[in-house]
């Protein structure tokens, strides 16, 4: 039986990769939290500007690693793997922009969207075992973190 406990490297990193989200999210909501990034790191590492840049940033990423999983199939599976992977990037370079509250929804539907993909490299054996669980919960987070600029 396959190991399903996800690997604490992956795990570890994949909840550093959430700190530009969560750290968007909080200056939304924290006035104070704002205008002090403001002066420590500046204007794009504040609100909806990190959130929607770093969102772009590993959407498109998640491409590369779909790709990776794609050369583990053969034949017409890797075809179409290859196809399947490289719809994040494209969805990113093509929808998310027209202005925050747009970019915030083509991002998150975006990232949901990619969970599908993901489960589908997974369900071929593509994938680690472990690899819908890791996803599932970064992807929540994600989506809370993109959520909070189209109510505030």
């Amino acid at each position: 039986m396959p190991e399903t406990r996800i690997p604490r490297a992956a795990l570890a990193l994949g909840i550093a990769g959430l700190l530009p989200f969560v750290w968007g999210a909080l200056t939304m909501v924290s006035d104070r939290l704002s205008g002090l990034t403001l002066i420590w790191a500046g204007p794009r590492f504040v609100g909806p500007y990190v959130l929607l840049s770093y969102g772009t940033v590993i959407l498109s990423f998640m491409s590369g690693v779909l790709w990776g999983f794609a050369t583990r199939a053969e034949a017409r599976a890797a075809a179409t793997g290859y196809a399947l992977s490289v719809i994040p990037a494209l969805w990113a370079f093509v929808f998310v922009g027209g202005g925050v509250q747009s970019a915030a929804i083509y991002l998150i539907t975006g990232f949901v969207g990619i969970l599908g993909i993901d489960w589908v490299f997974w369900r071929h054996d593509l994938a680690p075992p472990w690899w819908m669980r890791l996803r599932i919960g970064l992807t929540a987070v994600v989506v809370a973190c993109l959520t909070v600029v189209l109510v505030i």
